[in-house]
């Protein structure tokens, strides 16, 4: 009599465990998804390598291959050709402006000579030991070495506005190229594939060896460390559920019982919808219902497309 008595109290406690597949005991449902990124490639071009298999866990931010980028690599070359070849058509005023330097640095010092010599005759006329007019020759002497120092300023200044115009030309012309080449450079930079998430590799759509161009799909990746049960409640539900609340996740475990899992609410739609064919809320067939989200923790057995219910 006992051993049958303990017989039916394991056998309660097993079914309040477990949870009945035939029941409806649930408050919700819905199918677990992930936040899945697909990678592209930036660069178009052969696939030279490419380290990713389905199933594969990858590191954020790391290189998983590179795509070919000497054509990159040779129209930088030609336009950086291009940019040294102006550079050597840039004149340097340097030489012809030395000369004219030296020049004025020469009449310079014939002024000041003469101006001694000015000073030595304005003495003797005043001693009546020379004459006016040796006076007004050297007078007209200074003014001579004046004037041509003046013109050797203007032609230095003439030479360096000369030059500077020539080159400003030319560097107008050189401000383009420099701009494609940063603009080749950060495209041959593109040429390493950089996987964005860390993850696991869910689908790979591309192969080594093949032609790849921009925008065009590698493979997809999620983490799948934690998943997002994605199910429906009915408006009377509403005032039932709230963000950061805790709630039972149930899955099958395949032996005709459910799993329980913990889940945390992260999302509450604000939007009714029509109920999706393949979901069941608390009221069977609500003909409005809100989505809400639930993040759930795997621990290697939740797949995404799973169906999954929910306990408040």
């Amino acid at each position: 009599m006992i051993r049958i008595f303990q017989f039916l109290v394991a056998a309660a406690s097993l079914a309040v465990i477990s949870c009945n597949r035939n029941g409806n005991d649930f408050d919700a449902s819905g199918s677990f998804e992930a936040d899945e990124v697909i990678v592209s490639s930036e660069l178009g071009g052969k696939i030279l390598s490419f380290h990713v298999e389905e199933g594969m866990q990858l590191a954020k931010d790391s290189v998983v291959g590179t795509v070919d980028a000497t054509n990159i690599s040779l129209q930088e070359a030609q336009v950086e050709a291009s940019i040294n070849a102006l550079n050597q058509k840039t004149a340097d005023a340097s030489p012809q402006i030395q000369l004219l330097q030296n020049q004025l640095a020469v009449q310079q010092s014939q002024l000041e000579n003469l101006l001694h010599e000015k000073g030595r005759i304005e003495n003797l006329v005043k001693a009546d030991a020379a004459t006016g007019k040796q006076l007004d020759d050297i007078n007209a002497q200074v003014d001579v070495a004046r004037k041509s120092m003046s013109v050797t300023q203007q032609q230095i200044n003439v030479q360096k506005n000369n030059i500077a115009t020539q080159n400003r030309s030319l560097l107008s012309e050189a401000e383009p190229l420099r701009k494609r080449v940063a603009q080749l450079k950060d495209q041959a930079g593109r040429a390493s594939i950089v996987n964005p998430v860390g993850g696991t590799v869910i689908t790979k759509y591309a192969q080594q060896g093949e032609v790849t161009s921009p925008g065009k799909a590698l493979y997809k990746i999620a983490d799948l460390s934690f998943l997002t049960l994605r199910a429906y409640i009915s408006g009377s539900q509403l005032s039932q559920v709230k963000l950061g609340q805790t709630v039972k996740v149930l899955t099958d475990d395949g032996k005709d019982k459910y799993r329980e899992s913990r889940g945390t609410i992260t999302w509450i739609s604000d939007k009714a919808e029509f109920t999706p064919k393949t979901i069941q809320t608390k009221e069977e067939r609500a003909n409005l219902v809100y989505a809400i989200k639930i993040k759930v923790k795997n621990d290697g057995l939740l797949k995404i497309g799973m169906y999954g219910e929910l306990k408040f």
